[in-house]
């Protein structure tokens, strides 16, 4: 398995990627998110993989073939009345394709987004994980994540 930024060869494994995510989250919460559909277009891949700010990276097989991906952003907190300035790097979404889970592949990725953060001078590395994948949230504790902040709902329908 190696890891390395994504490439225009990769929109049509990250879009199928990406619909397995959504698909996942669907089944999870249909009263959120939109069943047959993906949070990205083809031409919203490729203007992400064109923005610095916004390195994707890609798990690939024997084949070159991405089998699984971590979108990622640069963001700075400016200072301010009552927080600190922080460089954060964070990841906007992770997946490994639904056949290969469970064989490290997302821990690779992981850990080469996280010497990512470090060689480039963060303070922090963040996520969000919806708390309908049970599994996601058990991977992200073993890597050593924490919460943050929680966001909490109740639904008035």
């Amino acid at each position: 398995m190696k890891i390395r930024k994504a490439e225009l060869k990769d929109v049509e494994n990250l879009y199928e990627l990406l619909r397995q995510v959504q698909a996942l989250h669907a089944e999870g919460r249909p009263d959120i998110f939109k069943a047959g559909t993906n949070k990205y277009d083809r031409q919203d891949i490729i203007n992400i993989l064109n923005c610095e700010s916004t390195p994707v990276y890609v798990a690939t097989d024997e084949n070159d073939f991405a089998v699984g991906y971590a979108f990622c952003a640069f963001n700075e907190q400016k200072d301010s009345a009552n927080l600190r300035a922080v460089k954060n790097f964070y990841i906007e979404d992770l997946c490994v394709h639904e056949n290969l889970r469970g064989k490290g592949i997302g821990k690779l990725l992981y850990d080469y987004v996280l010497n990512v953060a470090k060689n480039a001078g963060c303070y922090h590395l963040t996520l969000n994980v919806w708390h309908l994948n049970a599994s996601a949230v058990r991977f992200y504790e073993k890597l050593g994540l924490k919460p943050l902040k929680t966001t909490m709902e109740q639904i008035l329908n």
